[in-house]
């Protein structure tokens, strides 16, 4: 199945702000719009920043506006990446959504991670049967049980102690592959360090 693009689940209409946009304006655009945050763009529509929620209560001043108090640079992602990337730049960098832009970095939509799960309707446990029947007896060639793996919230952990260090790399880039996997924790030891004797 091929992956999703953000393009398919992006919201193309956004609540957004220019850098002038003052202070209690962007509080009643988070309010009315129950968002949690919102772009900063310029005449361009080119994306300058985020304003949090976070931003505005540390702000706290009525007198600043949105080009005072936004995050810079933007995370953005590209409407053509896969939905999987885009969740993993949310969790590494611990946000809830991101603009979406073109290739002259102008606004065109935005994805949240509500977007993104709507996509992975995949369970924890569909995932986890797919990493041990897929990796730990595809990818290893091992019993199922040798290896403990573990799913919360996408979050892959592998446990377990594999035969050869060479055999750990691929297992955790396959891992990542899977559809509805934001990230994998390696967890895996080995019994012969082979990595001297055959590249991985």
């Amino acid at each position: 199945m091929e992956p999703h693009i953000i393009g398919e689940v992006m919201t193309s209409e956004v609540v957004l702000a220019h850098r002038t946009t003052p202070f209690q304006e962007l509080v009643g655009l988070l309010d009315r719009h129950r968002i949690s945050g919102l772009p900063v763009v310029d005449h361009d529509d080119k994306v300058l920043g985020v304003v949090s929620g976070t931003d505005l209560a540390r702000g706290g001043n009525g007198t600043l506006t949105a080009g005072d108090l936004m995050s810079t640079p933007a995370v953005t992602v590209h409407p053509e990446q896969a939905v999987s990337d885009a969740a993993r730049v949310m969790e590494r960098h611990g946000i809830e959504r991101l603009p979406v832009v073109d290739e002259e970095d102008r606004l065109v939509g935005i994805a949240t991670r509500r977007d993104l799960l709507r996509v992975f309707a995949r369970t924890d446990a569909t995932i986890r049967r797919e990493v041990v029947d897929g990796i730990v007896v595809g990818v290893l060639g091992l019993p199922p049980e040798s290896v403990d793996v573990t799913v919360r919230d996408g979050m892959v952990t592998l446990t377990g102690r594999v035969p050869r260090s060479c055999e750990m790399a691929p297992a955790v880039r396959s891992a990542w592959k899977i559809e509805g996997v934001v990230g994998v924790v390696n967890g895996l030891t080995y019994e012969v360090d082979d990595t001297g004797v055959r590249e991985s």
